[in-house]
């Protein structure tokens, strides 16, 4: 293992960082607070073509008063771990369990955003044993619908084609369209570029492809564990009906609305972490592990 600081615009603090093998699969990159003694350990999960710290990082702070946090970079994007093999996101979500097996983490719950959420829900689907709870943003049980979703997911396809020939240029569109705001020269803007510029082209054009097959609405019923679904209602990339179907297929799940877009976690910030600290706190009520004070199977996704 190697720590990592990291580097971000003056007035963005990033928690510790390190690079962790994990055993058969590789090395992935990971940030990390303690949080409060006996605290819930929390694992946040981040959207398509960004990296954790793009996602998370204007929620890192008061998390990390609440909760223990990991913070990974899924594989090809960010820091994480990068493989020869066609992206899935089922490694992604067997890629939080092995992580925690290093770490010797027993019981978590993972926090999705946008394509987070397919990990997240995969997580629970494969491995059971692990999951205390789940805590689904600004997400849907599928994505590809062409001609009734945004543009950025029914055309993922053409996306992940595209991606191979001008990865760059085509990541950092999809990156300022999910993150709300345009990549300029300021601080900000360089280092969103710096983090999505890390992040490898083919595994970048697989995830879109990943995330347009995947389809959860089988097996939502089943989930057996408490679930907050944080909707953004003012969301144009994936629409609040699609993020309503998912709260009402899961059984006993809650819903907290945030009035925000599809980057509330960046630009909707002042709101979206106080309904994310409700959601968590409802989840960890729920399954009894605390409000955050001090078999698997096979996929094709």
């Amino acid at each position: 293992m190697s720590s990592d600081h990291g580097s971000a615009p003056h007035g963005i603090r990033l928690p510790p960082g390190r690079r962790v093998e994990l055993p058969g699969r590789g090395t992935t990159f990971v940030r990390e607070l303690p949080g409060p003694p006996g605290a819930p350990t929390i694992v946040l999960l981040h959207g398509w073509t960004v990296s954790a710290d793009l996602n998370w990082f204007a929620c890192y702070e008061a998390l990390g008063r609440r909760y223990r946090v990991l913070a990974i970079d899924h594989r090809g994007h960010g820091r994480g771990l990068r493989s020869r093999r066609r992206f899935r996101l089922a490694d992604c979500a067997d890629d939080v369990a092995a992580l925690c097996r290093e770490l010797g983490i027993r019981r978590i719950t993972p926090v999705g955003y946008s394509m987070g959420g397919p990990i997240a829900l995969l997580t629970w689907h494969r491995h059971r044993e692990l999951v205390d709870s789940l805590v689904l943003c600004a997400t849907a049980p599928y994505f590809r619908t062409p001609g009734t979703e945004s543009a950025v997911f029914s055309m993922l396809p053409v996306f992940a084609d595209a991606a191979r020939f001008t990865p760059l240029p085509v990541r950092r569109a999809i990156a300022a369209r999910l993150l709300g705001r345009r990549l300029d020269q300021d601080p900000f803007g360089q280092w969103a570029r710096q983090e999505i510029g890390r992040g490898d082209p083919a595994a970048i054009a697989g995830a879109g492809a990943s995330l347009g097959r995947f389809d959860a609405r089988p097996w939502l019923a089943d989930i057996d564990v408490p679930v907050s679904v944080v909707r953004t209602t003012r969301d144009q990339v994936v629409s609040p009906a699609r993020q309503t179907e998912l709260h009402a297929g899961i059984p006993g799940a809650q819903l907290v609305d945030v009035a925000a877009d599809h980057a509330a976690c960046v630009t909707g910030a002042t709101r979206f972490v106080p309904a994310l600290l409700r959601a968590l706190r409802h989840v960890h009520t729920e399954s009894g592990s605390g409000g955050g004070t001090p078999p698997r199977t096979s996929s094709r996704y």
